[in-house]
């Protein structure tokens, strides 16, 4: 049902499939009822719990202050669809218009949203990855079988890779009074989302609230008993650490293999998408009635010269999938981009966490308010003299500012000496963010060879 002559019709009558029941597809369902979607609506996921909110998994699940089961999202409206739960798509017929699930079953659309996010990296050694006490934490299953080991009181918890799932992760147990050891193979915490600047005061961080940070290493081996329980972890450095639970926390997977051979334009990074969250095609020709929205999605981004951000963001997934659901709907005029400013939030070792922007495309960075040493500041991020992102630990009033010096496309050192109160002849620093051929934790930013610098322009957000 392509064009725009048939737009009435498909609100009327046509077959929406969203694939992914997570935030973004429940957010896009309820935005396409929102705008008078009148015809079928399917939505089908992997798991077969009902769409669920995730921060909370790593976070207040782990202290025990909530029941992994307990935390479905918010239904916003009805949505009147039909639920495949449990079932996983594993193939797209582009020419046909159908969804193929894992049970054999086909489901024709004439709109479809990919909504299919991302999963744990597992751990790679697959015969060490079974070993009883071996975690990753992605789903609501997850979290609540390492919330259930955690409340046994292991003697020991090793958190593999320190990015803000595994600092989250390091930090739960630390507040439970668990014995914690933190391997990182950077050369801190958090250093490929917030370079290493801000990686210090997080390492600074974590060893004082007592966890055994090990950064510039990795973990080679993983050793069990003859009961298949895991005991002890062998690092490059010829170290080894005695443990019973382990937390593999190297990253996310993208969920796009179930699209291999079916001419779309999906990879390990993610969905290529444009502006309006259109899918391209392997010839880069952009789909009408394909969208994409949420982790998953790799799309051009105006504020940032127009490179292909992949963002693991939880506003980035809700509003996402408004613009898919609004453009799903719209003639071509009609159509809007995602042009939001992204921003990122983590709640560890007592500090309040946020960023907006991209801190990781920034060289330089300025603390502009607060002290690195009191762990209590905000940092902006230049490139190419402007700004191009900010984070706040402890001072988030201050980031509305920097997201409209953002959105101006404003120069770098931001000109406000008697609002930032920097102490006098203080000048921006390297980022000090490694080298982007290296692995690391992080949201990811994948750049397609534009210059955020090629391009001025003002961003006026709607309101």
């Amino acid at each position: 049902m392509p064009g725009d002559g048939s737009l009435e019709q498909l609100k009327r009558e046509g077959r929406i499939v969203v694939v992914g029941a997570s935030l973004a597809g429940l957010r896009a369902a309820e935005a396409l009822r929102e705008k008078g979607f009148a015809g079928s609506l399917t939505l089908i996921g992997d798991e077969p719990h009902e769409p669920y909110d995730r921060p909370p998994l790593s976070k207040q699940v782990l202290l025990g202050r909530a029941r992994a089961e307990r935390t479905a999202l918010p239904r916003l409206r009805a949505v009147d669809a039909t639920w495949r739960l449990g079932v996983a798509a594993t193939g797209l017929d582009l020419a046909d218009g159908r969804v193929r699930l894992a049970d054999g079953d086909e489901v024709p659309y004439d709109r479809l949203l990919i909504a299919t996010g991302v999963r744990a990296r597992p751990w790679p050694h697959e015969a060490e990855a079974e070993l009883d006490g071996v975690f990753v934490l992605r789903g609501r299953d997850d979290s609540a079988a390492l919330a259930r080991r955690l409340d046994a009181g292991p003697e020991r918890v090793l958190v593999v890779g320190a990015g803000f799932t595994g600092s989250e992760i390091a930090s739960a147990c630390r507040e439970r009074g668990l014995a914690v050891t933190v391997v990182e193979r950077g050369a801190a915490p958090l250093v490929g989302a917030l370079g290493g600047v801000v990686g210090a005061v997080a390492a600074e961080m974590q060893r004082e609230h007592g966890v055994d940070l090990r950064c510039g290493a990795m973990v080679t081996a993983l050793e069990g008993d003859a009961a298949g329980r895991v005991r002890a972890a062998r690092l490059s450095d010829g170290s080894v650490v005695e443990t019973d639970v382990v937390v593999v926390s190297l990253g996310a997977t993208r969920n796009t293999e179930w699209l291999a051979g079916s001419g779309l334009g999906a990879g390990p990074r993610g969905i290529a998408c444009d502006a309006g969250c259109r899918a391209f095609d392997i010839r880069g020709i952009v789909t009408d009635d394909i969208y994409a929205a949420g982790d998953v999605a790799r799309c051009p981004h105006p504020l940032f010269g127009y490179q292909f951000l992949s963002l693991e963001h939880w506003g980035n997934a809700v509003t996402q999938a408004g613009i898919a659901a609004h453009n799903m709907l719209s003639a071509s005029a009609d159509r809007l981009p995602h042009m939001e400013v992204p921003a990122f939030w983590s709640a560890q070792f007592g500090v309040n966490i946020k960023s907006v922007g991209v801190p990781s495309l920034g060289t330089e960075i300025l603390i502009t308010q607060g002290s690195l040493k009191e762990h209590r500041f905000v940092g902006v991020y230049g490139y190419q003299g402007r700004v191009i992102g900010a984070v706040a630990f402890d001072q988030a009033r201050w980031l509305p500012f920097y997201q409209e010096l953002i959105e101006s496309t404003a120069p770098f050192p931001p000109p406000f000496a008697t609002v930032d109160r920097r102490p006098d002849g203080q000048r921006p620093l390297d980022a000090d963010f490694p080298d982007p051929s290296v692995p690391t934790h992080g949201p990811t930013v994948t750049v397609s060879g534009y210059s955020p610098a090629d391009r001025r322009m003002t961003f006026t957000p709607a309101h």
